[in-house]
């Protein structure tokens, strides 16, 4: 009985040993990985977090595994990969698609008008006119993401300004905002900011509220456009 069970280790023991020997001569150097990496035109993406699974799933044995696609939109709770995902819409996209139009609202939502009557005191009076604030603030909130994501062009290719001399042409716009990033994504940051002051205030139903935070926003949309959007004449002048 003894010289079975110290059969039954010994095999044991080689089989260990002989799938430890095996994953040892499966597994490659990341250097040969990344080489290979390199060598496939086909995928060699600027996709990093692809790169880094390939050359894991190399050394591991994969040789030929490739990396899998990325997905079309990031997953809910991906957290920072939004940051890093794919830009489809430039600059001017979102400001005519959804800042304008949210900014717009806000604007419009509280004000006066004088006219042959009097004067008279615009704002949101039912609970359908403040849900109409409201989703404009959320477009803003989540507007300053979007323009917080790197590489996104000022307007769609080949697009000339419409103003020359006015405004600069969106390559120079672009390239002023890829040498000041971090003042470019602090407007965002302010921008952002104020839509969610205006959810609160909407949440309240604070029109007076609503109206301080508009002339704010106005301010920081300016303020981004001198610095970013007029020549610097303009800025000047302004």
């Amino acid at each position: 009985m003894r010289g079975q069970i110290v059969i039954v280790l010994c095999s044991m023991a080689f089989g260990v040993m002989a799938a430890s020997s095996l994953a040892i001569a499966q597994q490659r150097t990341a250097k040969a990985c990344l080489q290979e990496w390199q060598a496939d035109k086909a995928a060699n993406h600027a996709d990093r977090l692809a790169k880094k699974i390939y050359v894991a799933r190399c050394r591991a044995g994969g040789a030929t595994a490739q990396p899998a696609a990325a997905p079309a939109t990031p997953a809910a709770g991906s957290g920072n990969a939004a940051r890093a995902g794919q830009v489809y819409a430039s600059i001017k996209d979102l400001m005519e698609s959804i800042i304008d139009p949210s900014a717009d609202a806000l604007w419009s939502a509280v004000g006066t008008v004088v006219d042959n009557a009097g004067i008279h005191e615009s704002f949101p009076k039912t609970p359908e006119e403040w849900l109409v604030v409201r989703h404009a603030a959320v477009r803003i909130i989540e507007a300053g993401n979007l323009l917080m994501i790197p590489g996104r062009e000022a307007a769609p290719v080949g697009t000339k300004s419409e103003a020359p001399g006015v405004e600069l042409e969106p390559a120079q716009i672009t390239a002023l905002i890829e040498k000041d990033r971090k003042s470019f994504d602090a407007f965002a940051e302010a921008l952002q900011a104020l839509g969610l002051e205006a959810l609160q205030a909407s949440d309240a139903q604070n029109a007076l509220l609503l109206l301080e935070i508009g002339a704010r926003m106005e301010n920081v949309c300016e303020s981004c456009h001198q610095a970013f959007w007029y020549p610097p004449q303009k800025q000047t002048s302004r």
